[in-house]
């Protein structure tokens, strides 16, 4: 028996009891005629003690041991006389009577510690050793269990979870796939799924009413904090479901989950169209953990900045600002910083412009010699200015300015201490435009996929407006992270081929790329639809982390490699000439 207990289980009642351990070496402290070594393993840890008086064998092996040796330990728990009450054996140690090597341990290249001194390269190089870490550990603990409770749920709700194909076929619309060769079919290519989309519409087709699964996607496409080559999604789809109801059923898995793991009562989520999102945030995953709404100084129904002399607003089609709580103590290098920061070619704006309200109700900005104070009343009664607060102005043209604006806002929102990790402002955003318009190939695009169902009321516009046409979609947002998306899928055959011919697919394109679905619509397809929740982007929501790669076991960097097994890697020639590709 290699163990009786585990090394995070034993506590002060235990004293007394002869226990076996196994784990790797912590940590050791030699102390001359004692030895101390702390002894871990996924559970916890716990202190080993060594003594001369007792047993001198014991202590000269554990004067040879090396960090991360595995070992196995025969003891009697006994009382510390110096407790450590930051782990939960901190009570206790073992007075070691036999200690045996299972295995040595070369040293490690960082200290396997929560605060190492492993660079994020290093520690993905050696990825089995960063696992090894509480911190880690802690992170794959909490994914196991977040994953354990949306089965648990979905099951109580009459889901079945079924598995769909890893190796399916290519499709042009979405993101770049990645393809694998086939060696039995040379010259032809699968996919690897982006989504089990097309599959889980077929469920429906098949009378299944409820489908979910826990899937791996794949999607090749530039990476990010929040992106990964291969992610995983919670893939739902329900049939003979309005909006309504998947909105209010996946709510409340939502909040059952921030009970369970984090012991938080989310509130009902509100609702946002996407057209408000735009106008108010500037992106359509808003954080609304903090307020700086934007506010129009000109714009469609408003212009309080035009006709000064400032060429700088007269020349474009919107001006927007925010008010900045507190502002007006901004220095002058502050806001200097701010400039610089917003100047930045990610964020690409020419400028920022600044209205002061101070603690005596005075008004002052940088743009002083064209606006009197008459014109700078106007600008505050539009952003409702508090005494101390402050006011930024953005200039351009619509869209681009309030995309610039939105990521303003996020940086002051940060700086000023407002985004809160342990504070969860959750809503759903509806009513996306079904499609948007490629000015590069003069085609439009589906904003979600192909085959979301215009809204009702809609319809009519889908063929002579179709820029008009808003879709019955829903995106789930919380803290400015899109945890999730789905809408109301297409489930009539002429109106699909509708869709098809919008997006510029011939009648033998659309066959030939999705007509197993429209030949599965004609045999009974059931008004359905779903949504797609970002397992990933979950998990470290809930761990406080922005990235998900501290949620993933294996992960790939940056570049989307792993750099632990250098993958990708080329073929051999053998292999390529296998799949007749040399």
């Amino acid at each position: 028996m290699y163990r009786t207990h585990n090394c995070g289980e034993l506590r002060i009642s235990e004293v007394g009891i002869n226990v076996t351990l196994s784990g790797w070496v912590a940590k050791t402290r030699l102390l001359g005629s004692m030895a101390f070594v702390d002894i871990r393993d996924r559970y916890g840890i716990t202190q080993l003690a060594f003594n001369e008086e007792t047993n001198n064998e014991m202590l000269s092996k554990a004067e040879n041991l090396g960090r991360e040796f595995v070992i196995q330990v025969e003891g009697r728990v006994s009382e510390r006389s110096s407790k450590n009450q930051n782990i939960g054996t901190g009570e206790i140690e073992i007075i070691v009577s036999n200690l045996i090597i299972l295995n040595e341990s070369k040293t490690p290249p960082f200290t396997i510690e929560t605060e190492t001194d492993g660079g994020d390269d290093l520690r993905m190089q050696y990825r089995y050793l960063d696992l090894r870490r509480d911190v880690v550990r802690k992170n794959l603990e909490l994914r196991h269990r977040l994953a354990q409770l949306v089965r648990n749920y979905l099951s109580g709700e009459s889901f079945l979870e079924v598995e769909t194909p890893v190796l399916i076929k290519s499709t042009p619309e979405g993101a770049r796939d990645f393809v694998v060769p086939s060696r039995l079919n040379p010259g032809s290519w699968y996919a690897l799924p982006q989504s089990p989309q097309t599959f889980k519409q077929l469920l429906m087709v098949s009378g299944f009413d409820r489908y979910f699964q826990i899937v791996k996607c794949f999607r090749d496409e530039d990476l990010r904090a929040d992106r990964q080559p291969e992610f995983t999604q919670i893939d739902c789809e329900m049939s003979f479901v309005d909006q309504e109801d998947v909105l209010n059923l996946f709510e409340g898995m939502m909040r059952h989950l921030f009970k369970e793991i984090k012991g938080i009562e989310l509130p009902e989520f509100p609702r946002m169209t996407y057209a408000d999102a735009m106008k108010f945030y500037g992106n359509d995953k808003p954080d609304t953990r903090f307020g700086m709404k934007f506010v129009a100084l000109k714009g469609e129904d408003i212009d309080v900045v035009s006709g000064k002399g400032f060429g700088v607003f007269d020349s474009v089609d919107s001006v927007v600002s925010i008010k900045v709580p507190g502002g007006a103590t901004y220095t002058r290098k502050q806001i200097d910083a701010l400039v610089d920061w917003v100047k930045r070619p990610q964020v690409g704006a020419s400028g920022l412009i600044w209205v002061k309200k101070d603690d005596q109700g005075n008004l002052k900005s940088s743009v002083d010699k064209f606006y009197s104070a008459d014109d700078l009343k106007m600008w505050d009664n539009a952003l409702e200015l508090n005494n101390g607060d402050m006011g930024l102005l953005m200039a351009g043209a619509y869209g681009k300015v309030h995309k610039q604006m939105s990521e303003l806002r996020l940086h002051i929102g940060a700086e000023l201490g407002l985004r809160k990790p342990d504070e969860f402002s959750p809503l759903w955003v509806v009513n996306f435009p079904l499609l948007e318009f490629d000015e590069d190939q003069n085609r439009y695009h589906a904003m979600h996929h192909p085959f979301t169902s215009p809204l009702k009321e809609h319809r009519d516009l889908l063929m002579s407006n179709p820029a008009d046409v808003n879709a019955n979609a829903y995106d789930m947002v919380i803290n400015g992270v899109e945890i999730g998306g789905g809408s109301i899928r297409i489930h009539d055959q002429d109106l699909q081929a509708k869709m098809f011919e919008l997006l510029g697919f011939s009648e033998e394109e659309a066959k030939a790329q999705f007509g197993f679905l429209m030949n599965a619509f004609q045999y009974g397809a059931p008004p359905h639809g779903g949504i797609a929740l970002g397992f990933d982007r979950l998990c470290s929501l809930m761990g406080g982390s922005e990235s998900i790669r501290d949620f993933i076991a294996f992960p790939k960097n940056n570049s989307g490699r792993d750099i632990m097994i250098d993958a990708p890697a080329p073929l051999t020639k053998d292999q390529l000439e296998d799949l007749e590709l040399n």
